[in-house]
């Protein structure tokens, strides 16, 4: 899919759903407005705002980059049922606290610079540990969206491999957070973003939405946003990797 186009109450909130329904931030698309919306007389006769969401061609061979990262894919499709288990546990359990190793700064950065050379990408890794002792690695090069995948897929796979890889042999257990050019929190204020305009739509029309596919990371930023909502509840449906996110109103006298 080059392109989708979507409505909403804002020019704002189509963007978001766009760019959550393609799975890239901002950065990676050209925003055409079809109509910005009216907001009507006393809120009626408003009309939605609609916009047309189309990615942008890549400066750098897009065909080769789309082979290197179906051949990532390809070798990583034999775990992938366990990298997609392992993202962040269930949707909504506190995460384990993590030991600080420093041998594991430099297994890590050997380890993607090693992999990152047999893909044929020039980079730069560096790591070192938050104050709550996860493990920070950042990427930095050009082409780093090949790095990311489509929805981070490629990165969470990196991040999982590179988790085993500072852990083997090891009593105690690193926790490893992987990122380039600040995916990570682009992708997290897309989704809380994308979380709170539904809930709004959820309270207005009464009626339950239900979001496309995420892993349990992507899950676990919509269930976290909306559980302080005193009128909106979450839950997930489905097996993975088809797992969705379902917002609807919270029933009266709980669950």
């Amino acid at each position: 899919m080059d392109f989708v186009e979507k409505t909403g109450k804002t020019v704002d909130e189509a963007v978001t759903a766009a760019l959550i329904e393609l799975g890239v931030s901002s950065d990676q698309v050209n925003i055409e407005i079809v109509d910005e919306g009216t907001k009507g007389i006393l809120g009626l006769f408003s009309k939605e705002a609609k916009v047309r969401v189309s990615l942008k061609s890549s400066d750098q061979g897009e065909t080769v980059e789309k082979e290197i990262e179906e051949e990532v894919a390809k070798e990583l499709e034999p775990i992938q049922s366990e990298i997609d288990s392992f993202s962040e546990g269930s949707d909504q359990a506190d995460e384990p606290v993590g030991d600080r190793n420093p041998e594991a700064i430099d297994k890590a950065c050997e380890f993607l610079t090693n992999v990152l050379e047999a893909m044929g990408i020039q980079s730069h890794v560096k790591a070192e540990y938050s104050d709550d002792n996860i493990l920070n690695v950042d990427i930095e090069g050009d082409g780093m969206g090949v790095i990311i995948g489509k929805r981070g897929n490629t990165l969470d796979s990196l991040q999982y491999l590179t988790t085993l890889v500072v852990n083997k042999g090891s009593e105690s257990h690193v926790r490893v957070k992987l990122d380039t050019e600040n995916y990570r929190e682009r992708r997290q204020q897309t989704l809380e973003s994308l979380a709170i305009n539904l809930a709004k739509k959820v309270k207005k029309t009464g009626k339950r939405v239900i979001l496309e596919p995420m892993n349990p990371y992507e899950r676990r930023i919509i269930h976290s946003t909306l559980q302080s909502d005193p009128m909106i509840e979450t839950h997930s449906e489905g097996e993975e990797p088809y797992r969705k996110v379902v917002i609807s109103l919270k029933r009266k006298g709980g669950r």
